[in-house]
């Protein structure tokens, strides 16, 4: 499979899985906060990711997800399904579930709990990458889940054809240079970790799977469209607006974080599935705080072509 015949690019937003009072997951309020990323103009969807709560639902849960999801966006923007489970065999079955659903490719976390060694991470993606025939992007992410996919690692998986694409939450930008280095135009880069998004756009990357963009997708979009474009200052001039809020994507918390966000500007609910708590005391405060602020200095956003 060639990177060409994969259009990955722009904004994914992290999308939230919504849930009731009482747990359950309400797929009527998950339509809602999706149909309306998709109408503010965000160039892709990922579900059960970190964001989605993924490791809370169950695999029928996931399924209904996902089949959600690719009802909704109709083939106008891609759909990629996070894979986070414990064991190689359920990862191949969690992507054989994706395949039929119809998405667009898997987002592949490493393995969950139990922290493997270099060579079995390597084995782990190569047994679900020859399992399927969908795109696969691998997900780096060493501070939540101690694993670290580094570039050496991703660069002896480059003859996996269906593997093209990676996204690095590290916080650390030189994997936008290293890869590219020794693999060329190989992989998709994105970015994955929403405070450190207008330096990776700038030394490569070319997508944006973004936490924060669920509360602000259209902020989110204009962004990374300014770094895009290389129109620097105005880049720089928003991302300086957003920060605050950006910073909320890098805390233990960050799905709560992102939850009252969406409830706070009308686009969803802060309920998160335990063991995830609500937000209460002094988090709660400062959280609000910081939404009130950027939403009273909310500013016009150029035009990048939304």
């Amino acid at each position: 499979m060639s990177k060409k015949k994969v259009n990955w690019q722009g904004v994914f937003p992290a999308v939230t899985t919504q849930f009731n009072p009482d747990f359950s997951i309400n797929l009527d309020a998950t339509h809602k906060v999706m149909m309306n990323l998709i109408k503010d103009g965000v160039s892709g969807l990922v579900v059960n990711g970190s964001v989605g709560e993924n490791t809370s639902l169950s695999m029928e849960e996931k399924r209904a997800v996902i089949e959600l999801a690719v009802d909704v966006a109709g083939g106008k923007v891609p759909v990629l399904s996070g894979i986070a489970e414990l064991t190689t065999d359920n990862a191949c079955k969690m992507v054989s579930e994706c395949r039929q659903a119809g998405v667009s490719g898997v987002m592949i976390m490493p393995p969950l709990i139990y922290t493997p060694t270099p060579k079995e991470n390597r084995a782990y993606f190569r047994t679900i990458a020859a399992s399927t025939d969908l795109p696969i992007m691998l997900y780096n992410n060493p501070l939540l889940y101690k694993n670290d996919i580094t570039p050496k690692m991703l660069m002896s998986l480059a003859d996996c054809e269906n593997i093209v694409a990676f996204k690095d939450s590290s916080g650390n930008t030189r994997p936008f240079s290293d890869i590219p280095n020794e693999t060329g135009d190989r992989f998709i880069l994105f970015a994955g970790l929403d405070d450190v998004v207008l330096e990776s756009v700038a030394v490569g990357a070319e997508g944006w799977i973004s936490g924060m963009s669920n509360a602000f997708p259209r902020e989110g979009e204009t962004l990374f469209r300014l770094a895009k474009q290389k129109r620097y200052e105005e880049a720089r001039e928003l991302y300086r607006w957003f920060m605050p809020l950006l910073h909320l994507d890098f805390r233990p918390d960050l799905v709560q974080c992102i939850k009252l966000c969406e409830e706070m500007v009308g686009r969803g609910c802060a309920i998160t599935r335990p063991p995830r708590l609500p937000l209460e005391g002094e988090i709660l405060a400062e959280v609000r705080t910081i939404v009130e602020k950027a939403l009273a200095n909310r500013p016009l956003l150029p035009d990048v072509g939304l």
